[in-house]
């Protein structure tokens, strides 16, 4: 358990993957440019076995924001996507309207 004053430092934001780029020698992953609305940024998903490139680019995502950048497969990631596991033991993004703003705060 976490407790409330915790999970508020947690920066939910809305993102619009923009393109979705193969990352050499890796299977599970994926290089994501999004969009923040004020910012673009990069974010290295393990969504590739379940998700085709076409089936990402433009769908309107959740990330955790405000992530210390990591390094990943030679890419620096800015922020992790939001997935759920399915019934099936692959994952689920999760989405959201396209009527939401790109960089807008979840609350």
């Amino acid at each position: 358990m976490i407790s409330y004053s915790e999970f508020q430092k947690v920066e939910l934001r809305v993102a619009k993957i923009t393109a979705v780029e193969d990352i050499p020698g890796k299977d599970k992953l994926y290089k994501l440019a999004i969009d923040l609305g004020a910012e673009k940024r990069a974010i290295v998903a393990g969504v590739k076995e379940f998700y085709k490139k076409e089936e990402l680019k433009g769908k309107n995502v959740i990330i955790v924001a405000n992530l210390e950048p990591r390094t990943i497969a030679g890419i620096t990631s800015q922020g992790m996507l939001l997935a759920a596991k399915n019934t099936q033991g692959g994952y689920s993004i999760v989405e959201i309207s396209e009527k939401v703003v790109p960089g807008t705060k979840v609350e």
